[in-house]
């Protein structure tokens, strides 16, 4: 159970990093696969800077948890 919590922790972490990273306006990484029309995120976006942000913290909380 312990190495789930931390392997699931450690996904959500990154991923919550790069969402943080994009909603910032740092990073830019255009579409990959699209089915419909796709843009790219064009500056920052408050949206996705906080479900980053919130991703991110529940990350190191499962990663935290897993080491007790």
């Amino acid at each position: 159970m312990r190495w789930v919590l931390r392997i699931g922790g450690s996904v959500a972490g990154l991923l919550g990093l790069l969402w943080l990273v994009q909603g910032l306006g740092l990073l830019t990484i255009p579409p990959i696969l699209c089915v419909a029309e796709c843009e790219t995120l064009a500056g920052p976006s408050t949206g996705w800077a906080i479900a980053g942000l919130v991703l991110l913290l529940a990350g190191v909380a499962a990663v935290m948890a897993s080491r007790r």
